[in-house]
Formats: structure tokens, C-alpha cells, sequence
């Protein structure tokens, strides 16, 4: 079972013509191309498992935007940088790729909230013309955005907003000797935990083999934990899909407890084997063993795209 580390949002500068609405709707109407940005639709060779490229692009936008960006208001909550940074911010930035995913992220009142879809409340709205155009631009890509609400926060964007997801790549991507320090090997452990139980939820909407192992899952949630107090997620499996959300629940069907940080950090990046870990007694298991298979047959997935 692993969840490794990413790389989120780079800067941000807006495309120049992006003030010209009927440029915008023509850019839109043409958006079917390849991620490369060379190659017709028609002409993209297939990848993962017989996906498309454009189908791949298009899992690895979900996860980004459902997985990685969701972790900025997880980022806010542990950080007292980040705290500081978005104390005096007020804009709302909604993330739209066109017949993909949408997000937004929203700062207010010395808070960050995040979620899925579209909201009303945006002050400014970032459109991708493909999935490989959002990736690209979570890769470090200067191929930007266009925005076509807010013209007058494209500051924001430029300066201020990039300034937040450099604090989530510190977290999320340590150099050398970094998780050594106890508070950040603890920071960066939570932040790993959400993203995993965010991409699960994204896997399995946008992921076949992920959307098969998950429909022939029996009802019920799954708890992740790290001992009796640190950070918690869980994921909930039903015919309707799956639902994840942070914190402990009352009743879980069934539990993943990982003994302490550094053994969570371990199995969650990788570097120690999920299976052997449970053999030492560093991860406990306990309830509906299906929901934990399922789970981590699903986690292994996640690599694929996001490693």
C-alpha cells in the first residue's frame, strides 16, 4: 500500500489573451487534443492498461485536483506558515478543466476550505482546455490557465497564491534529512494519510479496474488511524460510490491503526511493506477484512498515476 509523495500547484500566470471571451469559447470548443499539446485526439497512443492517454490525463486531473489541492485546507490547519500566509486573504479560485473535474479553494477569514464541483462564491475561475493541461500545470508547466472570472486577482495568482502550494510541496516532497525532525515527519504524514484517502475516492470514480474492485466491496467504513490520537481519515464504501472524510468515526466496520507516526509514514510512502508491517504488529487490523483488501488493492493503484 503506498501513497507517494507529489508535487502540487506551481506558479500560476494567466494567458495573455485570456481577457477575449470569444477567444476563450473558441479555445474551448477545439479542446479534445492530445496532453502534449501536439497531437490530435484521434492520434494519442494508448497507455495504462489500454486507457488513452487522454483517459489517463484524465484520472491523474482527478486525483489532482480531488486529492492534491483538497490537502490545502489539511495544509492550513497544521501549518502555522501557511496560517500566517493566508491570514489577510479573501478570494475564493475555482478549477475547472473543461468536461473534467472542477474544484475550488477557498480563503477567508484566516481559514481555507476546499471542496469539489463548482461553487457560486468564486472570485476567480481558472479554466484547463484538457486534463493534460491541468497535470502539466501541477508538473511546473508554463502552459497557464485561462481565466475567465477575475481578472483583477490575477495578482493573487501570480504572487500570493503560489507562496501557499510552495508550503504544500515542502511538506509533501522532502528533501534530504527533512523528516527527521519530528514535527515535520509528522506534518508530512498527515497530509499523506488525506491524500490517500482522497485518491481513493478519485481512483474509483475515474480508474476502471479501481471502480470494479470497488462495486464487488461490501457496504461498510473503513477507519485509518495512526495510534489512539494522531490523524485520522476513513473511507466508506456503498453501492452509491465512495465518501471519505477526515476524523474518527463512532462504528467503523472495520479498522487500519498504524502504530505510530514513523510506521505510518513508512507504509504509506512505500518504503516498508504494508503486509510485512502487519506481520510485526506495527499496523493493527481489525472488522470487515474486505474493506481493507479492498482498500489497499486500491492503493496500490494510486502509485500509477500520482508516483
Amino acid at each position: 500500500m503506498t501513497c507517494r509523495e507529489v508535487i502540487p500547484i506551481h506558479p500560476i500566470t494567466p494567458m495573455p489573451h485570456a481577457g477575449n471571451p470569444r477567444l476563450v469559447r473558441a479555445i474551448l470548443k477545439n479542446a479534445p487534443v492530445c496532453a502534449s499539446f501536439k497531437l490530435p485526439a484521434k492520434a494519442c497512443r494508448h497507455g495504462l492498461e489500454g486507457l488513452s492517454i487522454m483517459g489517463v490525463d484524465q484520472i491523474k486531473a482527478s486525483l489532482n485536483l480531488g486529492a492534491v489541492l483538497q490537502n490545502l485546507a489539511e495544509l492550513c490547519r497544521l501549518d502555522p506558515e501557511s496560517q500566517k500566509l493566508i491570514r489577510d486573504w479573501d478570494v475564493c479560485v475555482q478549477f475547472t478543466v473543461f468536461a473534467g473535474p472542477k474544484a475550488w479553494v477557498e480563503f477567508r477569514g484566516g481559514e481555507c476550505r476546499t471542496g469539489l464541483g463548482t461553487t457560486a462564491l468564486s472570485d476567480v475561475h481558472l479554466v484547463f482546455v484538457t486534463p493534460g493541461h491541468l497535470n502539466a500545470m501541477f508538473a511546473g508547466s508554463a502552459i497557464p490557465p485561462i481565466p475567465v472570472k477575475g481578472f483583477k486577482r490575477l495578482g493573487f495568482l501570480k504572487n500570493e497564491f503560489p507562496r501557499i502550494t510552495a508550503r504544500l510541496e515542502h511538506y509533501l516532497k522532502p528533501g534530504p534529512g527533512m523528516l527527521d525532525d519530528p514535527a515535520f515527519l509528522a506534518a508530512n504524514t498527515t497530509l499523506t494519510l488525506h491524500t490517500a484517502a482522497n485518491a481513493l475516492r478519485e481512483l474509483v470514480k475515474t480508474e476502471p479496474t479501481a471502480g470494479k474492485i470497488a462495486a464487488g466491496t461490501p457496504t461498510g467504513r473503513l477507519q485509518l488511524a495512526v495510534g489512539s490520537d494522531g490523524p485520522a481519515a476513513w473511507v466508506s464504501f456503498s453501492p452509491n460510490g465512495m465518501e471519505v472524510g477526515r476524523g474518527r468515526l463512532e462504528h467503523p466496520d472495520a479498522t487500519m491503526t498504524f502504530r505510530d507516526i514513523p510506521v505510518a509514514q513508512g507504509v504509506l510512502s512505500g518504503k516498508e511493506d504494508g503486509l510485512a508491517a502487519i506481520g510485526r504488529g506495527e499496523v493493527v487490523i481489525w472488522g470487515m477484512l474486505p474493506l481493507i483488501d479492498s482498500a489497499t488493492l486500491i492503493m496500490d493503484r494510486v502509485e500509477r498515476y500520482l508516483a
